[in-house]
C-alpha cells in the first residue's frame, strides 16, 4: 500500500517535469530566433528577453518535485553517504518534519499570495517595451510550491520504509545521470564476473 502511494507521487512528479522539460526547446527556439533577427537581420524582437526568462523559470519551478523525487538536489553528504541507510532515513525525516515542510508552506502561502495581486492588476512585464502579460506565470510559484508539498509524502513514507527494513525503496526507472550510469553498470559487470567466478568453481569441483 506505502509502496504503490510512493509509486503514484513519482509518476506524477515525473510526469510534470517531463511535461515542463519542453520549456527548454520553446526557450532555445526563441533565442535562437533572437540571435538571427539581431545579428542577421537587425531586427531585434521586443519578447525574447520574456520568453527566455518565463521559459526557464516555469521549467525551474515546476521541475523541483520531479528533481526531489530523483535524490537530484544538492546534497552535503559528506558523513550522509557513510551512514546505514536506516541512519540516513532518519536523519532525511527529521529534516522534512523540521525544515522541508514549513518552507514549503511558507512558498504557497507566500505565492498565492503574490500571484493573486498580480492577476488583479494584470501584472505585465517590465524588462521589455512589448509589455508582455506576466501574471499568469505567477500562479506557477504556489503550483511549484503544492508539487513539493505532495512529493514531499512519497519521500516521508519512502523515509519510513527505509527506517523498518534498513534499505532504501526502489525509485521508478528513468533518466539518470552520466556518472550514475557509469556505476550501475561496473556494478552490473562486478555481479558478472563474481556469478561466472561461482559458475567455473563448481564446475572445476
Amino acid at each position: 500500500m506505502v509502496r504503490t502511494f510512493i509509486f503514484a507521487i513519482d509518476k506524477f512528479s515525473q510526469w510534470v517535469g517531463h511535461a515542463f522539460a519542453w520549456c527548454i526547446i520553446a526557450m532555445t527556439f526563441g533565442i535562437g530566433y533572437e540571435v538571427f533577427v539581431r545579428y542577421v537581420l537587425r531586427d531585434p524582437t521586443a519578447w525574447a528577453f520574456d520568453l527566455s526568462y518565463m521559459m526557464y523559470g516555469a521549467l525551474f519551478m515546476m521541475g523541483g518535485a520531479y528533481t526531489l523525487s530523483r535524490d537530484g538536489h544538492v546534497r552535503g553528504d559528506v558523513f550522509y553517504r557513510m551512514w546505514k541507510p536506516r541512519t540516513q532515513a532518519i536523519v532525511e525525516l527529521f529534516l522534512y518534519i523540521t525544515f522541508f515542510y514549513p518552507a514549503v508552506l511558507a512558498l504557497i502561502i507566500a505565492g498565492w499570495r503574490f500571484a493573486d495581486q498580480s492577476i488583479g492588476y494584470r501584472e505585465v512585464s517590465v524588462m521589455s517595451p512589448a509589455n508582455v502579460p506576466i501574471f499568469h506565470f505567477k500562479l506557477i510559484i504556489p503550483a511549484a510550491g503544492v508539487l513539493l508539498f505532495i512529493q514531499g509524502l512519497a519521500q516521508m513514507a519512502r523515509c519510513i520504509l527505509c527506517i523498518r527494513e534498513n534499505r532504501w525503496p526502489e525509485k521508478i526507472a528513468d533518466v539518470e545521470e552520466t556518472e550514475t550510469m557509469i556505476l550501475h553498470q561496473a556494478e552490473d559487470h562486478n555481479e558478472v564476473r563474481s556469478e561466472l567466478g561461482q559458475t567455473s568453481n563448481g564446475s572445476t569441483r
